[in-house]
């Protein structure tokens, strides 16, 4: 990895490789987050199954963080510490999880967004070869994790509480996150237009 130098698929403006620097360290911090909560279900969850999809999905949480931190150092960035990230909002709003249910169903709703975010990335005109290389690998990764995390939910549902419970969860949780999600957006559209207007 080369940091410094900005690769010459790219060619943004100043403020706008400022403003794809911001988004990628967000999106390391909720990856580096994401980490965290699964190394909590370590100890839930002690089955062999269980214990090596979650090395797994551990792994890939990790990988998924070094490789925005590879892109933002070979667009000339540096990784930075995010303050109110996604995944910190989310735990403000909601809570310290109590048990494995609630963990799980936490997981998947946060899954659920990343997997949103990152393929409307993906959509956008303009995203260069290496980022777009960057959101192909996290994105297919994405769709094993939610597949893994919500049969292990229907799993352990019925001696947890029901499907009703799980339901009702995953509901409260949705709700909570887009409340979550709006309040981040319409902050991270402040610092990009301060960014802009700097610019100019």
């Amino acid at each position: 990895m080369e940091g410094g130098a900005v690769g010459a698929e790219t060619r943004l403006a100043p403020e706008e490789l400022e403003a794809l620097l911001l988004i990628m360290n967000f999106y390391r911090d909720a990856e580096l987050r994401g980490a965290r909560l699964l190394l909590n279900l370590h100890r839930h969850l002690r089955d062999p199954d269980s214990q090596a999809k979650l090395t797994r999905h551990l792994a890939d949480e990790t990988r998924h963080a070094w490789l925005w931190t590879q892109r933002i150092c070979e667009l000339g960035g540096a990784p930075s510490d995010v303050v109110g990230g996604y995944q910190h909002r989310m735990g403000q709003k909601i809570g310290v999880p109590r048990d494995v249910v609630e963990i799980l169903a936490l997981t998947i709703v946060a899954e659920n967004r990343a997997l949103e975010r990152y393929n409307e990335h993906a959509m956008r005109t303009g995203v260069d070869k290496g980022t777009l290389e960057v959101l192909e690998a996290v994105t297919a990764d994405e769709q094993w994790h939610l597949s893994w995390v919500g049969e292990k939910l229907s799993e352990l549902a019925p001696g947890r509480g029901g499907q009703d419970r799980v339901a009702q969860l995953l509901e409260r949780y949705r709700a909570a996150e887009q409340e979550v999600y709006a309040s981040f957006q319409a902050d991270e559209a402040k610092l990009l237009d301060l960014i802009r207007r700097e610019s100019q």
